[in-house]
């Protein structure tokens, strides 16, 4: 519970110190850096355990979730271009919602419970709440900047529920943690630094803010957090760690608040509340019926 308490504040503050750092180093480019040297890191592990980083039955699969994986954090480094930190993790962390219903499809032992379509229903009401009516601190100049980020955010979730369906339906599920994630930082680096690239965000000015955020994401957020996680999975049910997901972008919000004075509008409140509730109900299925049955 601790490990993971530790997790979700990490994961829920790396939107925020992107923000944080944008002025000096731009989200986009970050991002790629993040992935490259976080390539290098992993790389160093699976050469000391002498694993195998490409095999031929993987490399297709792992170049699809490489894809997914790249798409997703490109767009979240574009979103955080148009609207807030808060409002970007927020809609980043529905992935839970889009891989259940992938998942309903695809794998019959997958089915969604009724608890898990009523969390589906709360966080796709909580979206819609999210959406509409933008009130003030945002001006009607700022309105489709905000939703067009908003969108994005959204699109950056959405991909990320490809990348969990891509490895769980193929032979990824398999594989060694690290190759998989290993595919994933490789594509996901050449993707997000090409486009920062071409859209002319490779801005860097070396302030120790930008150093501290750079230093932070490829550390803790890409190498050790990852890696946590995996180790997680091997030792728990995957039930009991999805309870504790909802408190990521929790913590996202929280942390947009304090650290960089983001306005939150009431619906966005609600509508985030709901979301969360959702994530709640469909991660944690398994875990609530049993907390039930007990009592």
């Amino acid at each position: 519970m601790a490990t993971m308490l530790l997790l979700c504040m990490i994961w829920g503050g790396q939107q925020i110190t992107l923000k944080l750092s944008a002025p000096d180093i731009t989200p986009t480019f970050q991002i790629g850096l993040r992935s490259l040297f976080a390539a290098v890191l992993v790389g160093l592990v699976m050469y000391f355990r002498r694993e195998v980083f490409i095999t031929v039955s993987t490399w297709r699969a792992g170049l699809w979730a490489g894809f997914f994986f790249g798409l997703e954090f490109l767009l979240v480094g574009e979103a955080l271009h148009y609207t807030t930190a808060s409002h970007t993790v927020v809609f980043l962390y529905t992935a839970p919602i889009f891989v259940a219903l992938a998942l309903h499809w695809y794998i019959p032992t997958e089915r969604l419970h009724p608890l898990q379509w009523l969390g589906i229903s709360c966080a796709f009401v909580g979206l819609a709440l999210a959406f509409l009516g933008k009130s003030s601190p945002n001006t009607s100049a700022q309105l489709p900047y905000q939703l067009w980020g908003d969108l994005l955010a959204l699109g950056s979730g959405l991909s990320w529920a490809a990348t969990t369906v891509t490895i769980r339906c193929s032979v990824l599920a398999q594989a060694p943690t690290t190759q998989t994630l290993q595919y994933q930082l490789i594509i996901s680096a050449i993707m997000i630094l090409s486009m920062a690239g071409l859209l002319g965000q490779w801005h860097f000015n070396p302030s120790p803010i930008a150093i501290s955020s750079l230093l932070f994401q490829v550390i803790i957020v890409s190498f050790f957090s990852y890696l946590a996680w995996f180790a997680l999975l091997k030792k728990y049910i995957v039930s009991q760690l999805g309870v504790f997901s909802f408190m990521t972008p929790l913590f996202g919000v929280i942390a947009g608040v304090l650290i960089l004075n983001e306005p939150l509008e009431a619906n966005f409140i609600f509508g985030a509340l709901l979301v969360i509730i959702g994530i709640l109900l469909v991660s944690g299925k398994n875990w609530l019926l049993t907390q039930w049955a007990k009592q």
